[in-house]
């Protein structure tokens, strides 16, 4: 698998390259800023499925962007790596590229665009019970549809804090605002949540 493509769709995640898997992550941004693949290719398999994610729920299921978004976020991490100051700072590097990204796309869709029902993550039964799965399957629809109605800086900051785990001022930086405003966008999008999703408790 290329660089180019494990900055793809989160395919499964083979074996990483021997040795490198053992080093921590600062380290591997240090050598791959001085051009090792290696350590660069296992950066993308540690991140990619966490962009791919964060960017396809964002673009309310357009796996097609979703895919072109990430692939474009590691090939650029690769380009400009020399300009990531602190090595520790590579993922936020990382979903900040993404979240700008997919915003700027997101401004630049007519309101009307359609959402990709198709493409929606699909939450399916662990226990083998029918019912449930399907239960499950049309409350993660409902939760998708739910979130592509909120505006992009409050769908953004619920993202990265409910399913990437962030910290307030972790997004704060990523969205350039204060941890306040990501407190209230956050509040306000829990608030919508919670009402459309009453009917799936």
């Amino acid at each position: 698998m290329t660089t180019a493509d494990a900055a793809g769709s989160g395919a499964s995640v083979a074996p990483a390259p021997g040795g490198l898997a053992e080093l921590d992550e600062a380290t591997l941004v240090a050598r791959a800023r001085d051009r090792d693949p290696a350590s660069f290719e296992l950066l993308v398999r540690r991140y990619q499925r966490r962009i791919y994610s964060l960017c396809l729920r964002m673009l309310n299921g357009a796996s097609g962007e979703a895919e072109d978004v990430a692939q474009e976020v590691f090939l650029t991490a690769w380009r400009r790596l020399p300009e990531i100051e602190y090595d520790g700072a590579f993922g936020s590097w990382l979903y900040r590229t993404a979240t700008n990204k997919c915003l700027t796309i997101l401004q630049r869709r007519k309101p009307v665009d359609e959402i990709d029902e198709h493409n929606t993550p699909i939450e399916t039964g662990v226990d083998g019970d029918p019912a449930r799965a399907v239960h499950n399957s049309e409350a993660m629809r409902a939760l998708t549809l739910a979130l592509a109605q909120l505006p992009p800086p409050q769908r953004a900051c619920w993202l990265l804090r409910e399913v990437h785990g962030r910290s307030y001022q972790e997004i704060a930086d990523l969205v350039e605002t204060t941890p306040t405003a990501v407190r209230g966008r956050i509040a306000r999008a829990r608030a919508e949540l919670v009402e459309v999703m009453k009917p799936w408790r």
